[in-house]
C-alpha cells in the first residue's frame, strides 16, 4: 500500500488501459512517475483515484506531455493533478526553476516582483509563488490586489528586480490560467535565459516554501501596491501630447484588472467624459457577460453591449482591454451620427492607426529623425513600415511572434529613440517605462487620436481611409484551426512539415511563388532551388505569393493547442480607383485563402 491505495493493482490498471489504447504511452510514462517518485507523493493518491474511476481522457489530456513554456511563460487549463495542465506543483515547479536559475547568476540580493490578475487561482497562485521565492531567499514586491500585465513590468523595472512573475492567462478561456516569467530588464524571458530556466523547471525535485503571512510581517514579501499604482500611471501620463479632449468614452475592462490602470490614466490625460461598462465591470475569473466567457478584445462581439449603449448615449469611442490589460480593443460610429451603424478595427488597423499618430505627433513636437524607429514582427501587417518610411523613420520587423522580442530590438535600437512598438494581437507599447505591451497606454492614445480625428470633422474610419490612400489597401485575416490533445499535436507537427515539403501550389487562385521556412531559415522557390533566409529561428513559415504584398504566414501558437494562418493582401496606393470595391474584393480573396488553407489542413 502507498498513501492510502494499493500501487501494484493501480499500475496494473494503468497498464490495462494503455494496452487497451485508453491512454497513450507518454500519459502511461507520466503517469508512473506521478505515482512513484517522492517528489510527486502529495498528488500520487488522487492519481490513483482517477486511474480507478477510469477517468482515462482525464488522465490523456493531463498527462500526455509536459505543460512547456511558450511565448511567455506555462499557459494552460486548471486541474489539479497532471503535468501538462495548471495546479500547485507545474506553478511550484515554474517559480522554483525559476528561483534556480537566477541564484546561479550569482545575484547577491535576489529579488522578485510579483502581481496577479482576477482569474480563479490566480491570488492563490500568486501566493505560492512569493512563498517559494522567499524560500529560495529573495525579496518580493508584491501588488496587494488585481493589477495589469505592464504594472509588473514597470515593477521590475522600478525596483530593480532580479525578475518577475505575472499570474495570468491573459484572454484565455475560465478554464485556464499561467504564469508569465520576466526578467530584470521587465521584459519577458529570451534565450539564453528561457531555455535554462525551462531545464532547471523539467528537473525540479524539491519545491521549497515559507509560509506566505509569516514572510510579510517578516517583511520578506514587500506589499507596495499604491507607491507603484502611483509611479506606473505617471509615467503612463508622460506620453501623453496636448490636444483636444472633447470626447465621450466607454470603457470596458471585460472582468479583468483594467480599471485600475485605464481609468485614472484617461482622467489624468483629461478625459473626463468616461463611463466603466458595468455589466463588463465586476472583476470575475468566470467572464460572465462577455460571449462564450472569453475576455478577448480581438472579438468584435465583446463590443456588442457596449455598442448598444453608445448609440443610446451618443459616446464617440469604446475601448475594452483583456482581463490582464495588456491589450486593447476599439470600436467607434462609422458615420458622424453615434446612433447609426459602429465598426470594431482589427489589431492591424489600430497598430497602423496609432503609429502614424505616434510619428505625427512627434514630429510636430520636431522631435523626429531618421533614426527614430518603430518595431514590430513578421505576423503584422506592412502598412507599419510604409508609414514609417513616409515618416523618414526606421521600422524593425523581421521579428518573431511575442512582445519579448519587440522589447529586445527596443533596447538593442536604443530606447531613446524608440517611437513605438506593435503587433497584429491588440499589443502596443509606447515609452521606456515598460518592456511589454500596454492596454492603458493603448487607450490614452487612441482617445488622443479619437479626440483630434473628431475635431477635423471626421470619423475614424475616415482616419483609416486617407491612411489607405496614402500607402496603399492593406487587407488582413487572421484564421486559428484548433488542434486539442496528444492527437492535435501530432496533427500540427504534421501540417507544419507538409507546408515544408509539400506546400500549395496556390491559394485563392493565386499561385504560391515561393515558401520562406524559419525553421531551417531556407527560402524554396515553387519548382525552382533554395537560399538562405537572414532571419531569426522559429516554427514557421511564409507563402509569398506572385502578387506583391500578398501572404500567408503559418505557425502554431506558442500559448494554446491551435494553428495560426494570418492572411494578407496589398493594392498599392496607385492602383487605387474605388476603395469600397477594392476591400469586397480582398475580403472575397481572404475568403478564398480561408477556404483553401482549410481543405488543405484536412488533407493534412
Amino acid at each position: 500500500m502507498t498513501s492510502g491505495f494499493d500501487l501494484p493493482s493501480v499500475l496494473s490498471q494503468l497498464e490495462a488501459a494503455t494496452t487497451a489504447g485508453k491512454i497513450t504511452a507518454a500519459a502511461d510514462k507520466n503517469i508512473r512517475v506521478w505515482l512513484t517518485e517522492p517528489r510527486y507523493a502529495d498528488y500520487a493518491a488522487e492519481v490513483a483515484a482517477h486511474i480507478t474511476a477510469g477517468k482515462w481522457k482525464e488522465l490523456d489530456d493531463a498527462f500526455w506531455t509536459i505543460i512547456p513554456f511558450g511565448t511567455g511563460g506555462r499557459r494552460g487549463k486548471m486541474y489539479p493533478i497532471g503535468c501538462n495542465v495548471i495546479n500547485d506543483r507545474t506553478i511550484g515547479e515554474s517559480a522554483q526553476g525559476l528561483a534556480s536559475y537566477v541564484l546561479s547568476q550569482g545575484i547577491e540580493k535576489p529579488s522578485c516582483a510579483l502581481a496577479y490578475d482576477t482569474r480563479h487561482n490566480s491570488r492563490r497562485f500568486a501566493e505560492l509563488c512569493a512563498s517559494i521565492m522567499v524560500a529560495n531567499g529573495f525579496m518580493v514586491y508584491f501588488l496587494d490586489g488585481y493589477r495589469s500585465t505592464p504594472e509588473l513590468s514597470f515593477l521590475v523595472r522600478y525596483k530593480k528586480c532580479s525578475c518577475g512573475i505575472m499570474v495570468t492567462a491573459s484572454h484565455n478561456p475560465p478554464s485556464d490560467n499561467a504564469v508569465k516569467v520576466y526578467w530584470s530588464s521587465g521584459a519577458q524571458v529570451i534565450p539564453p535565459h528561457d531555455k535554462a530556466i525551462v531545464e532547471r523547471v523539467m528537473n525540479t525535485d524539491e519545491i521549497k516554501r515559507v509560509d506566505f503571512a509569516q514572510a510579510v510581517a517578516e517583511g520578506k514579501v514587500i506589499l507596495c501596491t499604491t507607491e507603484i499604482d502611483d509611479a506606473f500611471i505617471g509615467n503612463v501620463l508622460s506620453q501623453r501630447s496636448p490636444g483636444p479632449r472633447d470626447l465621450k468614452i466607454i470603457y470596458s475592462p471585460l472582468h479583468g484588472v483594467g480599471e485600475s490602470c485605464v481609468a485614472p490614466t484617461l482622467a489624468g490625460d483629461g478625459f473626463t467624459n468616461v463611463t466603466i461598462y458595468e455589466p463588463h465591470r465586476e472583476p470575475s475569473g468566470d467572464f460572465p457577460n462577455v460571449p462564450g466567457h472569453v475576455s478577448n478584445p480581438e472579438n468584435p462581439q465583446v463590443f456588442d453591449g457596449p455598442i448598444a449603449l453608445a448609440k443610446t448615449t451618443g459616446a464617440d469611442l469604446i475601448l475594452a482591454t483583456d482581463p490582464d490589460c495588456d491589450r486593447m480593443g476599439c470600436a467607434a460610429p462609422l458615420s458622424k451620427d453615434p446612433a447609426g451603424a459602429w465598426g470594431t478595427f482589427n489589431g492591424n488597423q489600430l497598430g497602423v492607426l496609432l503609429a502614424d499618430y505616434v510619428c505625427e505627433q512627434r514630429k510636430k513636437g520636431g522631435g523626429l529623425t531618421k533614426e527614430h524607429f518603430l518595431v514590430t514582427t513578421l505576423v503584422t501587417t506592412q502598412m507599419i513600415r510604409r508609414i514609417g518610411d513616409s515618416y523618414g523613420v526606421k521600422t524593425y520587423s523581421n521579428l518573431h511572434v511575442g512582445f519579448k522580442w519587440i522589447a529586445q530590438q527596443m533596447d538593442a535600437g536604443g530606447p531613446d529613440k524608440f517611437l513605438f512598438g506593435t503587433e497584429e494581437s491588440h499589443g502596443f507599447l509606447i515609452g521606456q517605462y515598460v518592456r511589454d505591451k500596454d492596454g492603458a497606454a493603448a487607450c490614452m492614445l487612441m482617445a488622443e487620436l479619437a479626440a483630434n480625428v473628431k475635431a477635423s470633422g471626421k470619423t475614424m474610419l475616415e482616419k483609416l481611409e486617407s491612411l489607405y490612400w496614402q500607402h496603399g489597401y492593406h487587407g488582413e485575416r487572421l484564421l486559428n484551426v484548433t488542434m486539442t490533445g496528444s492527437a492535435g499535436m501530432d496533427r500540427m507537427k504534421a501540417l507544419m512539415q507538409n507546408f515544408r515539403t509539400n506546400p500549395p501550389t496556390e491559394l485563392g487562385g493565386i499561385k504560391v511563388k515561393q515558401v520562406r521556412d524559419y525553421q531551417s531559415l531556407t527560402t524554396l522557390t515553387v519548382g525552382g532551388g533554395t537560399a538562405a533566409l537572414d532571419a531569426p529561428k522559429a516554427d514557421m513559415v511564409i507563402l509569398d505569393l506572385a502578387e506583391e504584398g500578398n501572404y500567408i504566414a503559418v505557425r502554431p501558437s506558442g500559448t494554446e493547442p491551435k494553428v495560426k494562418f494570418y492572411m494578407f493582401t496589398y493594392v498599392p496606393a496607385e492602383q487605387l480607383h474605388n476603395l469600397d470595391t477594392t476591400r469586397d474584393e480582398m475580403s472575397e480573396r481572404m475568403q478564398a485563402f480561408e477556404q483553401d488553407l482549410k481543405n488543405y489542413a484536412d488533407k493534412a
